[in-house]
């Protein structure tokens, strides 16, 4: 048995169900059980809060959770293999697991959760960007969840806690850092997954500011950055000039020098200017 439940040992279940992980579906899995439950406490105290987990596999990680003391998980599995092994979790957890077989993509979680939601995931490599980058720009704010607590190539972690100035500063770090509080809490070695991948991983901790820290119109926030990171060694008048004829008006607006290039742009710079431009 296992040391933090009555379930057998992961690499058990894995063999029993026939898990091995696929490339194609971005799987790595996490077989150590005192890890998983090391990343479920990262996400603070669940014993009150309904959990979405992203791509649960064999179930380290929802054991975990459960474990942990989440009053309610919701994991939402894209590998038909993976269904039976969690449905044992959910049999050993009564009431307290509901698994969807689907993709995370297309899936409406809201119909499922309530109350205080957080979100709690070892993401597919494939589609972990894709999903933060839904999660940090719903039509409205503060969103469904309370944090976010993520597993990414580390590369991808660097980005989201990078600060201007830096070669990971980008799209990432701005759409992160305008709505929550970030940190890298936890770094994985590549040795720790089965299969190891060839990058080393770590586990991001956001939570969610009841507003934005600087006032900035979302779309044209998401807008300017992403054009103005495209071409982020040109000069902001060369890499925004799409906005219009008069870009060089509005840099110097929100106190920006045409001149400077994006990584050199502070969040509340890419605000003011997103300000200035906003209606266009």
């Amino acid at each position: 048995m296992s040391g933090i439940d009555d379930l057998p040992p992961l690499r058990q279940v894995i063999d029993e169900h026939g898990l091995s992980a696929r490339k194609s579906l971005g799987q790595n899995f996490l077989l150590d059980l005192n890890l998983t439950a090391r990343i479920a406490r990262v996400a603070g105290d669940l014993s009150g809060c309904d959990v979405l987990e992203v791509g649960p596999g064999p179930g380290g990680l929802t054991r975990g959770l459960l474990a942990s003391g989440a009053r309610r998980v919701l994991a939402v599995e894209k590998d038909a293999r993976c269904i039976p092994a969690l449905q044992q979790i959910a049999a050993a957890y009564p009431g307290r697991l509901e698994v969807i077989h689907g993709d995370a993509l297309e899936v409406d979680v809201l119909a499922h959760l309530s109350g205080d939601v957080r979100v709690v995931a070892n993401l597919p490599y494939n589609i972990g960007t894709e999903l933060l980058v839904r999660w940090l720009t719903p039509p409205e704010w503060p969103p469904f969840w309370r944090s976010l607590t993520l597993m990414f190539q580390r590369e991808v972690a660097q980005r989201i806690v990078a600060v201007p100035g830096s070669k990971a500063y980008g799209r990432l770090a701005i759409l992160a850092q305008w709505r929550c509080d970030v940190r890298i809490a936890l770094s994985l070695p590549p040795e720790a997954f089965t299969p190891p991948p060839k990058v080393s991983s770590a586990v991001v901790h956001l939570t969610a500011l009841p507003a934005p820290r600087f006032e900035a119109d979302a779309a044209m926030l998401s807008r300017v950055v992403a054009m103005a990171f495209n071409q982020r060694r040109k000069m902001l008048r060369a890499a925004l000039k799409g906005m219009g004829p008069d870009i060089e008006d509005h840099l110097n607006a929100a106190g920006i020098a045409p001149t400077t290039r994006a990584e050199q742009v502070p969040l509340e710079g890419f605000c003011a200017l997103a300000q200035s431009l906003k209606g266009l």
